[in-house]
Order: C-alpha cells, then structure tokens, then sequence
C-alpha cells in the first residue's frame, strides 16, 4: 500500500520558497518521480489572497508581507499559532472530483476537531470550517486548494493559538458576518505535538491508502 509520507517543519516557514517547493513537488507527482506528501509547518506572519481574493478586503497590511495565491479562494492570514497542512495527492489514482476533495478535506478537520471536543460545521456558500460562537459562526479552520492536472496542493490552516487580532487586517475570506476563533479561544489546552498526531490519524479515515 502506498501512503502519504507526512513532514514535519520546524520554525515559521517564509511563504514563497514554501510555495514554489510544493509547487515543484507537486509537479514531481504528476511526473511520477515523487510520492504524495503532507505538509506541516508554521508560516512567519503574512497574508496571502486566493484567486477570488478582492482588495477592498484588505484592511490593514502595514508591516506584513502580503503575497497573492494560485490556491482558491480570498484572504487569509498564516502565522504562529496556526497549523498549516499542505497536501499534496494524486487525485487521478484516487477520486477526480474536485467536489469530493474539499468535502473529504472538511471531514478531515470536522473529525481533527471531534478529537478535542470541539464541534466544527460546515456553514452554507463559506468555506472552512465553524464552530458556534456568541450569536454567529466563528472560524476555526480554512480551506484553500489548487488542483494541478489532478494533483493537488495547498490545503488547509487550523487556527490553535495564534493572536486572533492579526486577522482584523482584513476580511477574512470576505465573511463579514462571522468571527475568527482557535482551539485555545474554545478552552482547549494542547501542543502543535499533539494536533498533528490528530491530524494524522484522522487522515486515514478520508484518504485511504493507495494500492502499492
């Protein structure tokens, strides 16, 4: 059986040398020279806008990098505090339906959550995913793909412990009626450690082994 070989990175990541690395292991996927991975890692601060992203989103960016995104999507905010996970799969051998991946992706952070009593939800037209906050949704999780002749790439960011003001420099994902919440803010106490071992084992449920 093939599995996705999950990595590790120590220290805020820099944005761009990030993204072109995953973008040439990406490539190298679909060459057929490299095998599926998943990235962990923290970004140093900076905002980065998907395709849909607009500029009267942005409210704030002094002294922050801000970088625009092939991933899907409109702006976020990665730094300390939040896991970043970068997957990147052969969806040709597994399931090429575009719709089927961001659902099985929900479920993976849906499940990631259940895991420390949190109940995150899908919430109608908004990516990411919720969780019941004082009178409206408040984000937990974020979900921005890019889907390169069936392989995909960028992925999803949770929100542990970051500083939850760094995301009033924008819009984020031009939700205007919803808030921005982490695992420490819902009264959970853990480790990047320890989520990353959720996140592993809940990712088996959702992306099953290849056949070897």
């Amino acid at each position: 059986m093939r599995r996705p070989v999950f990595r590790t990175f120590d220290g805020p990541q820099a944005y761009a040398p990030t993204i072109e690395a995953m973008a040439t292991h990406a490539a190298d996927i679909r060459a057929g020279s490299a095998g599926e991975q998943v990235w962990l890692l923290e970004h140093a601060p900076v905002l980065t806008g998907g395709t849909s992203a607009q500029d009267s989103d942005l409210v704030n960016i002094g002294g922050i990098d801000v970088h625009r995104s092939g991933r899907g999507g409109q702006w976020t905010w990665h730094g300390p505090g939040q896991r970043v996970a970068y997957v990147m799969l052969d969806l040709a051998a597994r399931n090429p339906d575009v719709r089927a991946y961001v659902q099985a992706l929900e479920a993976w952070i849906i499940d990631t959550l259940a895991s420390f009593g949190v109940s995150g939800q899908r919430r109608d037209d908004h990516p990411g995913i919720w969780v019941a906050g004082d009178g409206e949704l408040d984000k937990i999780a974020a979900i921005g793909v890019r889907i390169s002749r069936w392989v995909s790439w960028h992925g999803i960011a949770i929100n542990l412990d970051p500083d939850l003001t760094a995301f009033e420099r924008i819009i984020p994902c031009g939700v205007r009626d919803g808030g921005v919440t982490s695992l420490a803010a819902q009264g959970i106490t853990c480790d990047l450690k320890q989520l990353d071992a959720s996140l592993a084992t809940c990712f088996e449920r959702h992306f099953p082994d290849l056949p070897a």
